[in-house]
């Protein structure tokens, strides 16, 4: 009710929209903003560009130099194309078009100083002030391409026209920033993925209002179903394997200038636990390793808040061998076990910040020797048991097996309701909480899609890829929950098909 009653409020008129004299006279504000008058004395042409978002050599040779070698003068805009050997060259005398252009790092070309149709040729500047490694930082993988993402989108947008060479792939650009104008790029197969996804991205994207896009980060918060939660509803990532293999599922994702991540949709809370490693080893041990990092989402979330319920209510549960180290181990702790819980968690959440905003050799040395230290002085101090400070430094490396940053961050937070839930009620709080919890993650959809799928609602062929790695023949189905236009990645009887060569035949 409130979000329409602030729609109704807002002003639907598009601003005025700026004439030629005034685009300029804005942008000659500005130092780099360059005017330049070329060519012979009976027929000197007009250049304007930025000097810092052009190519400069590009500027000369294949402008410049070429306008002062013409033999012959030029009497029509279209004839540039015959002059300059450059690929994108427009002709417009639309005034938005030749200001998005010129902030983009194109040329605009005149004949004459009064002219009002111009064109516009593309010199931009394409590697200055990018990265050239592309290495995959956040999702690393011992086995598998280590390509990833950088912050030139046109470098993303080759990558994965290299990666996957298919007519089907397609690009679709769109502009978001008020004042930014950022380049957002959305991918999709055609013919596989479900037109519905597509056109509810595009409207998203599209119905923005936003001044500066500085990341496509800020774009998953805007265009997601829910805004108030704590769990990712996009699937955000670095590599390119990972966003061709949600493509070949039938999801859709984006890119945008500036990002190094690709965000992909819609996402179901399993496609978190999965690691592009899974599918480049052996499916046993694929499933086994996923296995163990839904283990260690569990163990992370629950250790802690287990601890304070036995602890604080319920000792009997506790076998007699293990009654004893813990009593004798919290014998001079002054706290009640919710206090040293607590001290623990900030303790390590501060070590994990501290070691992620210093450079990487001293976070490393930080974390270890920090660890190390307050660990040893905290138990000698009695401010907390050692039994505990195992179980906390266990939780923490059980959510570091989430290969996505975003959900670990996600399960980090999950810790602290559960603690103070086990320190209010005991057994019955952590079951209260995590009924909250369940409730919370079955209302959530991503883009459309319950977000528990293939668990809730229950997709039985949803399961192939989801707990377990199955073998390739039995994965050639895309999720069904996807909707894709075609349900068939490949020929499973194929796929465990080996054709070998009679090596006995004369």
């Amino acid at each position: 009710m409130f979000k329409n009653l602030f729609k109704r409020g807002r002003s639907d008129k598009q601003p005025n929209k700026k004439t030629f004299n005034e685009i300029i006279e804005q942008f000659k504000k500005s130092s780099d903003f360059m005017t330049l008058a070329v060519g012979a004395q009976h027929r000197k042409f007009v250049i304007t560009y930025f000097k810092q978002l052009v190519d400069v050599t590009s500027v000369e040779e294949k402008v410049i130099s070429p306008l002062q070698k013409m033999d012959f003068t030029l009497k029509d805009l279209n004839d540039v194309e015959n002059v300059m050997p450059i690929e994108d060259i427009s002709v417009t005398d639309d005034t938005q078009e030749i200001e998005e252009k010129l902030l983009r790092g194109y040329l605009m070309f005149q004949l004459h100083v009064d002219d009002r149709k111009v064109a516009m040729i593309k010199v931009q500047s394409l590697d200055a002030g990018f990265r050239k490694e592309n290495d995959s930082e956040n999702e690393f993988s011992v086995v598998g391409p280590k390509v990833g993402l950088v912050e030139d989108l046109d470098v993303n947008l080759y990558l994965m026209r290299k990666t996957l060479i298919s007519s089907k792939l397609i690009f679709k650009e769109l502009s978001i920033g008020t004042i930014s104008k950022t380049r957002v790029v959305l991918v999709y197969l055609e013919d596989v993925t479900n037109p519905q996804h597509i056109d509810t991205m595009t409207q998203r994207i599209e119905s923005i209002d936003f001044d500066v896009i500085f990341d496509s980060t800020m774009l998953e918060q805007l265009v997601s179903d829910n805004s108030t939660t704590p769990f990712p509803l996009f699937l955000t990532t670095e590599r390119i394997d990972r966003v061709v293999f949600t493509l070949l599922n039938g999801q859709v994702a984006f890119f945008s200038s500036g990002s190094p991540y690709a965000v992909t949709g819609p996402s179901t809370l399993l496609d978190f636990f999965i690691s592009p490693e899974d599918y480049y080893l052996p499916w046993v041990l694929g499933s086994f390793f996923r296995v163990i990092r839904i283990f260690g989402v569990f163990f992370s979330i629950f250790a802690t808040p287990l601890y304070v319920a036995i602890v604080t209510y319920h000792y009997e549960m506790l076998p007699k061998d293990l009654l004893g180290p813990i009593i004798f181990s919290r014998t001079n702790v002054p706290f009640p076990p919710v206090f040293e819980v607590l001290f623990l968690e900030i303790t390590i959440e501060l070590l994990r910040e501290a070691g992620a905003r210093l450079p990487t050799k001293v976070g490393q040395t930080l974390g270890i020797v920090g660890g190390i230290v307050i660990g040893q002085a905290t138990v000698e101090a009695s401010l907390t048991s050692n039994i505990l400070l195992i179980i906390v430094a266990l939780s923490a490396l059980a959510s570091f097996t989430t290969p996505i940053f975003k959900m670990s961050n996600t399960i980090r937070l999950l810790r602290f309701p559960f603690i103070i839930f086990a320190a209010l009620l005991g057994l019955p709080g952590i079951v209260l909480c995590f009924s909250f919890l369940i409730v919370h993650l079955m209302r959530l959809q991503s883009l459309g899609t319950p977000y528990l799928v293939p668990i809730y609602p229950f997709r039985p062929n949803g399961f192939r890829d989801s707990f377990l790695r199955l073998p390739y023949s039995h994965t050639a189905k895309r999720p069904s929950f996807l909707r894709p236009l075609t349900p068939t990645r490949y020929n499973s009887q194929k796929a465990k098909k080996k054709n070998d060569p009679d090596v006995n035949k004369e």
